[in-house]
């Protein structure tokens, strides 16, 4: 646009950009070009709509591919609130200081850069991480402590890259009250797995059960960008930073121990509980005891007054499915009555405890109760050895012991049953937990407020059938077999050979009666050789 304007004609083109962010941006701000330097900031269609929904919609939250220049367009909007409004405060807080700053970086070149005509406020305070107007409007690049913008009241908050910032929940707890004014927020990112606040807030958003509007945009978002250039942009990308970088998915992206599609045929296949019981309806029980299975029952053991369950499955052995399964907050003594009648109601089901501190007791007082089918091991081994026996050991270990090197096993046991679709998960509240399980810094463990008391149980259970109960099963066969193999002949054969003294060559059965009765009373005596 030309700049020698009158003066009515830079009156209207003032109050043009006051209207309309989009306007403003796409006529007056600048961006820098690696090449061409700067250059005006023509605005995509996808990108227009965003900015009309930050002025629609108090609360934004985005979910983006990469290399949209969302950010950049953000900036631009920002730049717009600053100049044309008086007293707006906004705060940008992103995964690390130095990218907060960039884009207060990017806000200050775009003012700088507008016509002189149009710069109707001036930036007065100039901070590395931080700028000033002379209209009162400022803005200020933040860490991510729990600290950020307690003490502002803000017009804006910009959180980039939110899926990403370590604890984002008790951040936004700590900033919410600074928006409380009528302030505004933008949070923007690509997906970072299943669990984490920025996760739950767009879903939530989706279903209408929060105030924040959600904004999805794809890679295919933009114009210039079809098949062809999706495939060669993710050619050497695996299958997880591709969901990620740009495709939008929550399921697929993140460092899940599950797989997505795993995860996702097991959500496919939750069944309602045939019955919710217990003091708390949080007993779920698909099918009861039949008398012709054997159930296998495992137990994690929680105090019973924080944050952490107490929980159990029920493994039908013969196919593998999860028939009952619950998950509260008991007293261990209480905990341990029920596992004991859960027990011995499913046809008096190994039970196996993990034996943590709070695990000794419910084992304890289990063992008081003489369940008759607990689970043992030999001590620093997971070798499993029978009730009976365990008794009369010395070495012999109660319960179940996950370490820091077995825990990863587990883990593992768990993974492969499920990808070999051994095992049949018909609970919500597992497949929950399953969703938000991960690799962290190389350990298997639940997101950052989230259990996995019911994952750890499960992950023993696959564990103690594949290993423990396998290879005794194959013990108890190899005795079987080795003793099966010994049998009694009553048919007596000539044993010497010609020239040997008491050679008889006319000996034959034919001529030889043999006293059958003699010969088994005679073999009786021996019979404990044979018998398996």
């Amino acid at each position: 646009m030309s700049y020698g304007l009158t003066k009515e004609q830079v009156k209207d083109e003032i109050k043009k950009c006051g209207r309309d962010p989009s306007y403003f941006i796409m006529n007056y701000c600048k961006i820098a070009h690696p090449e061409k330097g700067l250059i005006p900031f023509s605005l995509y269609g996808y990108q227009q709509q965003t900015i009309k929904d930050f002025e629609d919609y108090r609360f934004n939250i985005v979910l983006k591919a990469r290399q949209l220049g969302l950010s950049t367009a953000v900036a631009g909007y920002i730049a717009w609130m600053l100049l044309f409004r008086r007293q707006k405060s906004v705060l940008v807080v992103a995964t690390k200081l130095d990218v907060a700053a960039n884009l207060v970086k990017k806000v200050k070149k775009m003012i700088k850069n507008v016509p002189d005509w149009l710069r109707i406020a001036e930036i007065g305070i100039d901070n590395r991480n931080s700028f000033e107007l002379n209209n009162g409007s400022w803005i200020k690049a933040s860490s991510t402590s729990e600290s950020a913008g307690r003490s502002e009241a803000l017009s804006l908050l910009v959180i980039d890259e939110a899926a990403f910032v370590d604890g984002m929940e008790e951040l936004w707890k700590s900033i919410f009250p600074t928006l409380s004014a009528g302030g505004r927020c933008v949070a923007i990112s690509t997906p970072n797995g299943v669990g984490n606040w920025f996760h739950e807030t767009f879903i939530n958003a989706e279903n209408n059960s929060n105030d924040f509007h959600a904004i999805k945009l794809n890679w295919d978002a933009h114009p210039d960008r079809d098949r062809d250039w999706f495939e060669a942009a993710t050619r050497n990308m695996n299958r997880r930073d591709i969901a990620q970088e740009y495709e939008c998915s929550f399921n697929a992206s993140g460092e899940g121990v599950i797989s997505s599609q795993d995860l996702e045929e097991i959500r496919a296949n939750v069944l309602e509980p045939k019955y919710r019981t217990g003091f708390d309806r949080n007993y779920w029980i698909w099918e009861e005891a039949k008398p012709e299975f054997t159930y296998l029952m495992v137990a994690d053991v929680a105090r019973g007054d924080g944050k952490d369950f107490s929980g159990f499955h029920v493994i039908k052995l013969e196919t593998m499915e999860q028939v009952a399964e619950y998950q509260g907050k008991l007293a261990p003594d209480i905990y341990a009555d029920m596992l004991l009648q859960t027990g011995k109601e499913y046809n008096k089901a190994l039970l196996v405890v993990e034996n943590n501190n709070i695990g000794y007791n419910v084992l304890e007082k289990l063992i008081e109760r003489k369940y008759p089918n607990l689970y043992y091991s030999i001590k620093s081994t997971h070798e499993f050895i029978e009730q009976v026996q365990a008794e009369s050991m010395t070495n012999s270990v109660p319960g179940f012991t996950t370490t820091l090197k077995t825990r990863p096993l587990i883990v593992a046991k768990l993974e492969e049953f499920i990808r070999n679709k051994i095992i049949k998960i018909y609970s919500n509240r597992l497949a929950e937990e399953l969703s938000t399980f991960i690799w962290n810094n190389g350990r298997p463990e639940a997101m950052r407020g989230r259990n996995d008391d019911l994952t750890m149980s499960m992950a023993i259970a696959c564990w103690v059938r594949d290993t423990a109960l396998t290879i005794s099963q194959r013990d108890s066969e190899y005795t079987k077999a080795m003793f099966g193999a010994i049998t009694m002949a009553n048919t007596r054969v000539q044993t010497k050979i010609p020239g040997q003294i008491g050679y008889n060559s006319n000996y034959s059965l034919e001529n030889k009666k043999v006293n059958i009765k003699e010969l088994q009373e005679y073999y009786k005596m021996y019979d404990w050789l044979y018998k398996g």
